[in-house]
């Protein structure tokens, strides 16, 4: 069985995250699912810096 989530159901917050520096790779990564202050990229292993998305709101417990 599937439920249908309506559009209103969908929180969306200005969210921490890590971006890459490199500009042909459009990776990303939320700050509380890394366990490192300052990442590198999981796709193209290059420097990453700090920004801020409009995300989905989510519930990651075991982080910080």
């Amino acid at each position: 069985m599937y439920r249908r989530i309506n559009p209103e159901e969908i929180v969306h917050v200005e969210t921490k995250v890590w971006q890459c520096t490199s500009e042909t790779c459009k990776g990303w990564v939320r700050d509380n699912f890394t366990f490192s202050d300052e990442p590198s990229c999981p796709l193209c292993n290059s420097k990453m810096q700090a920004a801020t998305k409009m995300l989905q709101a989510i519930n990651n417990p075991g982080m910080k």
